[in-house]
C-alpha cells in the first residue's frame, strides 16, 4: 500500500508535499480562492516560480513547494505535475481568483504556460481605489491598516539568502500561505467598501480588465537600437567634455560642477553674481536661479546645458542598452496601477513614460525606439483631451462650440483675452492663450501665470479675468469644484474614481492653495486617465477578436504606441480611431491624432 506523506501543519497553514494531498486540497476548493506565487527573484521575465500558496478560508492556507533548493528537494512535488494539477483550478472561469498585485502572479503563471481565467479580485487595487493618496499599498501596509495585523516582510523572511528558493519549506509555508490567507480575508472587507463608495463599476469595468491588457503590453516590450544609443553616449561624452572646458574657462578655475556648494562659491563669490534665495547649505543653484542668472552671464547657461546633457546620458543612453532582455531583444517596462493619486498609470524598471520628447536630443533618443523589420510604429494621441473634459464638466458653451465647430480653442481664447478678431491673433498671442487655457485647468493664480509668461502680475490677472468673462461655465465649475471638495473632502472623476483632498481645509495657506488646485485639476486629469484606460481595453479586445498581430506596446498618459505589421496598417488606423474616439460618449467629440514611422520620433511627429 502506497503511503501518502502527511501534511505538515503550523498555525493553520499546511505544506502540501504529495500529489494526492494536492488533489484533496483542490477538491475542497469549490468557490472563490486567493493565491500567491513565490518566485526565485522579483522580475517576471527572468525568474521562476518555486511554490504557490492557496487559501479559501480565513486564517487557513496551503503552500505547494516545488522549486526549493537542496536539502528540501526530495520532499517536493515535481513542478510540472503540480502546475498540471493546479491548472484545472486556475483555468476554471466560473471561480473568481483573489490576490494582492495579481498582474505579477498572473504573468509568472503565464510564463509557466498557465492561463488564469475568471473574475479577478486584486486587494492591492482595491486598497488603492479606496485611498489613492497612500504612498504604499503593499500587503504588509494594507493588512496593518485594515486588519490591524503586522505580517513579516519578504525581506525579513529572505534575510541574507540570495533567493526565496533557499528559504526552508517550513518557513516558506508560514510566510506564503499567510499571504494568500490575508488576501482572502481582505477581499471581503475591501470590496464591500468599494461597493459602498460606488466604485464597483470602476473596478469591474476599468481596473480589472486593464490587468490583462497591461500584461500583454509589458510582455510585448519595445525594440531599441542599442548601437545607436551607444553612439549617442559617446557623442554626449564629447559634448560634455567641451562644455566642461568652457565652464572652467568662464569660471577662471576648475571645480566640481556637480557640487552645489562649489558652484555657489564660483557664481556668487568668484564671479560676484547676485544670489537668489538662500538654503541651509548656502545660496540656491537650482534651475530657476540659473535661468535668471543666465541673462547676465554665460556660465549659468553652460551649467544648465551640462546638467541637461548629463541627465540624458546617465538616465537614458548609458542605461537603456543594458535593460534589453537578451531573450526578446526588447525593453520591457512595468506598468503600475496603484501609484498616482489621479488614476494615471505610471511606468518603472525602466520608466518609458519619461523618455524626453523636446529638443534635438529628446528626438534622437526616441529615434532609437524602433519597429521590428516589416512593421511600423503607430502613435495615437488624444488631442486636447483635458480641455475637452473641462468643456463637459463645466458645460461651458464657448468651449463646447469651439470643439464642435473645429475652431482652434487656443486661437479663440486669444481672441477673447486680447479683444481682437480670430484673424488678427498672432502666434505669440496664441502661445499666451494656450498657457492660460492649460493654466486654468491647474488652478493657476495671476502670480503663477505672470511667472510662466514672464509678464507683469496685472497683465496676468487681466488675461485670467478675460478668460472667465468669455467662459462663465468654467468659472462656475471651479467654484462648484472647490465648494464640493471642502464639503465632502474628496473629488470624483466622471467614472466615480475618488481622490481625497484633505489639503483644502488646511490652516496653512500654501497647503490650502495646493488643495484648491488639486480639487480643480484631479477630476479632469483623473477622467482623462479613465478614458485612455477604457480605450486601451476596447482596442485590446478588438485586436484579439480580429486575431491581428498588431500590439499595444506602450501607454504614455494621452498617447498609445502600437507596433503593426505593414499589411495591417490601414485596418489598424481605422480601428484605433474608432475605439479611441468612441471610448466614451461626451458632450464634445474626442479627437485622436495618429502618426506612424519606423521609429517613435517619426511616429509621434
Amino acid at each position: 500500500m502506497k503511503l501518502i506523506p502527511s501534511v505538515a501543519r503550523k498555525n493553520g497553514y499546511e505544506t502540501v508535499l504529495s500529489l494526492d494531498s494536492l488533489q484533496d486540497v483542490l477538491l475542497s476548493i469549490r468557490s472563490d480562492f486567493a493565491f500567491d506565487t513565490e518566485v526565485s527573484g522579483r522580475h517576471p521575465f527572468v525568474d521562476t516560480i518555486v511554490g504557490i500558496s492557496l487559501s479559501n478560508e480565513e486564517n487557513k492556507g496551503y503552500y505547494i513547494p516545488f522549486g526549493h533548493a537542496a536539502p528540501e528537494t526530495q520532499n517536493q512535488i515535481k513542478k510540472d505535475a503540480a502546475l498540471n494539477a493546479l491548472s484545472i483550478l486556475f483555468e476554471n472561469g466560473s471561480i473568481a481568483k483573489i490576490g494582492h498585485n495579481l498582474k505579477y502572479d498572473l504573468m509568472m503563471l503565464r510564463h509557466e504556460g498557465m492561463t488564469v481565467k475568471g473574475t479577478l479580485y486584486d486587494t492591492m487595487l482595491a486598497s488603492y481605489l479606496l485611498n489613492p493618496n497612500k504612498p504604499s499599498h503593499s500587503l504588509q501596509d494594507v493588512s496593518f491598516e485594515h486588519l490591524s495585523y503586522r505580517k513579516r516582510t519578504f525581506q525579513e523572511v529572505l534575510g541574507k539568502r540570495a533567493s526565496f528558493a533557499e528559504v526552508s519549506i517550513e518557513e516558506a509555508t508560514a510566510y506564503a500561505a499567510e499571504d494568500a490567507a490575508l488576501a482572502f480575508e481582505l477581499k471581503e472587507l475591501l470590496f464591500e467598501k468599494i461597493k459602498d463608495e460606488g466604485m464597483e463599476k470602476l473596478y469591474l469595468d476599468i481596473e480589472m480588465p486593464l490587468i490583462r491588457v497591461l500584461m500583454d503590453v509589458e510582455e510585448a516590450g519595445f525594440k531599441v537600437d542599442d548601437i545607436r544609443l551607444h553612439d549617442m553616449s559617446k557623442e554626449l561624452a564629447r559634448e560634455l567634455d567641451a562644455i566642461q572646458r568652457r565652464i572652467y574657462f568662464l569660471a577662471g578655475e576648475e571645480f566640481n560642477i556637480n557640487s552645489p556648494k562649489q558652484l555657489s562659491r564660483v557664481l556668487f563669490h568668484t564671479l560676484g553674481l547676485k544670489p537668489g534665495k538662500k538654503t541651509k547649505t548656502g545660496f540656491s543653484t537650482e534651475v530657476g536661479v540659473l535661468e535668471d542668472l543666465a541673462e547676465s552671464h554665460d556660465l549659468p547657461k553652460e551649467i544648465l546645458d551640462y546638467r541637461s546633457l548629463s541627465k540624458l546620458k546617465s538616465t537614458y543612453t548609458d542605461v537603456l542598452p543594458y535593460l534589453i532582455n537578451p531573450q526578446t531583444g526588447r525593453i520591457h517596462t512595468s506598468f503600475n496601477q496603484t501609484v498616482t493619486a489621479t488614476g494615471r498609470l505610471s511606468s518603472s524598471d525602466p520608466n518609458l513614460q519619461n523618455i524626453p520628447i523636446r529638443g534635438e536630443w529628446g528626438r534622437r533618443i526616441r529615434e532609437a525606439f524602433i519597429a521590428e523589420d516589416g512593421s511600423v510604429l503607430i502613435s495615437a494621441d488624444y488631442s486636447q483631451i483635458e480641455l475637452r473634459i473641462l468643456a463637459c464638466l463645466s458645460n461651458d458653451q464657448g468651449l463646447i462650440d469651439a470643439f464642435f465647430s473645429g475652431i482652434d480653442v487656443h486661437t479663440r481664447t486669444a481672441s477673447e483675452i486680447f479683444s481682437v478678431s480670430m484673424e488678427m491673433v498672432t502666434q505669440e498671442m496664441r502661445r499666451t492663450a494656450k498657457t492660460v487655457n492649460f493654466g486654468v485647468i491647474y488652478g493657476i493664480s495671476p502670480f503663477g501665470l505672470s511667472e510662466a509668461l514672464n509678464i507683469p502680475k496685472e497683465d496676468a490677472k487681466k488675461y485670467i479675468d478675460g478668460y472667465f468673462q468669455g467662459h462663465p461655465g468654467v468659472k462656475t465649475y471651479i467654484e462648484r469644484a472647490l465648494k464640493d471638495a471642502r464639503q465632502r473632502g474628496y473629488v470624483t472623476t466622471l467614472f466615480g474614481r475618488k481622490r481625497p483632498v484633505p489639503e483644502i481645509t488646511s490652516s496653512n495657506a500654501n497647503t490650502r492653495s495646493l488643495g484648491e488646485r488639486l480639487a480643480i485639476n484631479s477630476p479632469i486629469q483623473g477622467t482623462a486617465a479613465d478614458i485612455i484606460k477604457i480605450a486601451m481595453i476596447a482596442l485590446w479586445k478588438s485586436l484579439r477578436e480580429e486575431k491581428l498581430k498588431t500590439r499595444i506596446i506602450l501607454q504614455v498618459h494621452d498617447e498609445l504606441v502600437l507596433e503593426s505589421p505593414t499589411d495591417e496598417f490601414k485596418k489598424i488606423t481605422e480601428m484605433i480611431r474608432k475605439e479611441m474616439e468612441g471610448a466614451v460618449d461626451m458632450a464634445v467629440p474626442l479627437q485622436v491624432e495618429i502618426g506612424h514611422g519606423r521609429n517613435w520620433a517619426e511616429a509621434h511627429g
